[in-house]
């Protein structure tokens, strides 16, 4: 693979980056700080700052906001999704995620290539039945979908999350396979040695 396939982030040109506000610039600096690099996704939507600020602001809310979903059962729900559709970018940059959070360098691979032979709790199972069914036959969901997870102990709020967070992801794996989005190739490097007990 020559260095410039491997550096380039879309297959797109989308022209030079529109100016950032202080906002924007605090942004990418606290990311370079708390990742070592500015994910590939950002710099995807640099050309546009409007762009820009709306995807943080909804990736930010659902990944990281209030919910009662953990954070780590958000990122399960985005590796899963990615896997139904094959998304390169979202399956290596959650699936680092999902290593990141549970401390378990098997996890995310696990959730990548097939979520069923995990060890997963209960809820964490219908919440990714729900999330998966939700992508792949959407018109197919129904109110005996919605109360297998209100029997696992999710609220009805819960299961806005669950559907938000599905539905996001089925558009982002949509927009990067749209685009050829490659992810950084630090996510590949990132918890894969067996954490100490």
């Amino acid at each position: 693979m020559t260095d410039d396939i491997r550096d380039r982030v879309t297959a797109l040109d989308l022209g030079p980056d529109a100016p950032r506000d202080d906002w924007l610039t605090a942004y990418f600096a606290k990311c370079d700080e708390k990742l070592g690099f500015v994910p590939n996704v950002l710099r995807a939507y640099a050309f546009d700052a409007v762009k820009l600020r709306a995807f943080i602001d909804m990736a930010d809310d659902l990944m990281l906001g209030e919910s009662g979903l953990t954070k780590l059962e958000r990122e399960m729900i985005a590796v899963a999704v990615s896997a139904v559709n094959h998304c390169h970018y979202c399956l290596t940059a959650h699936g680092a995620a999902v290593r990141f959070r549970s401390r378990d360098p098997e996890l995310g691979e696990m959730i990548a290539q097939n979520y069923r032979v995990a060890d997963l709790e209960p809820r964490q199972k219908a919440m990714l039945d729900f999330a998966v069914k939700l992508t792949e036959h959407p018109d197919k969901m129904e109110e005996a979908d919605r109360e297998a997870l209100r029997e696992v102990g999710f609220s009805d709020r819960d299961i806005w999350d669950i559907a938000a967070i599905a539905g996001f992801f089925n558009m982002t794996n949509r927009l990067a396979a749209a685009t050829d989005m490659r992810p950084n190739r630090e996510y590949h490097f990132m918890m894969r040695e067996r954490p100490e007990a």
